[in-house]
């Protein structure tokens, strides 16, 4: 049995993290989304929120399960026995982002890292960008998975932009 990790930190789950999570379940037995904590960066949804939402986006995805990564991505792949590491690519900033990742996890425990491209559909979806249209006031339901807009309208304090309240095309 296979079994890989799809890491990131889903700050907010997005549909381009979806299509890669299911192409790897395409390729592996088992699949874990490993939702991480990244202490770099300042969370808009805390990870319980995080991994309810990751997990109500995959209910309907046999193989796949959707676990917080307590430390080490290193060590929550061995902790698994996992065989790999997932990571979508939208483009060569992504991949030069992840090589010193998927180098220094392979130098750690000997865990491959294995690149997906992501479908040029989403190739300008990244969770960043969806905070930041959301916090302009614009509409993000085409961009995350059902519930989402609405997680993240709340996080920002129940309104979408500067004093503007969701329009209809943000509703869930």
């Amino acid at each position: 049995m296979t079994l890989a990790v799809c890491p990131g930190s889903f700050d907010p789950i997005t549909l381009g993290h979806l299509d890669i999570v299911r192409r790897a379940r395409s390729m592996f037995d088992e699949v874990v989304v490993g939702v991480a904590r990244n202490s770099s960066k300042a969370p808009l949804l805390d990870v319980e929120q995080r991994v309810a939402l990751a997990r109500a986006a995959l209910a309907d995805v046999d193989g796949v399960r959707v676990e917080v990564v307590p430390g080490l991505l290193a060590d929550f792949c061995r902790s698994l026995g996992a065989s790999a590491v997932v990571k979508g690519l939208r483009g060569g900033a992504d991949f030069d982002a992840e090589l010193p990742m998927a180098l220094m996890n392979r130098h750690l425990v000997g865990v491959e890292t294995v690149f997906v491209p992501g479908d040029p559909a989403l190739a300008h979806v990244a969770s960043s960008l969806v905070k930041d249209v959301a916090r302009h006031g614009g509409t993000i339901t085409d961009l995350v998975p059902d519930g989402v807009a609405s997680a993240v309208r709340t996080a920002l304090g129940g309104t979408v932009g500067a004093g503007n309240a969701p329009g209809p095309a943000d509703e869930e």
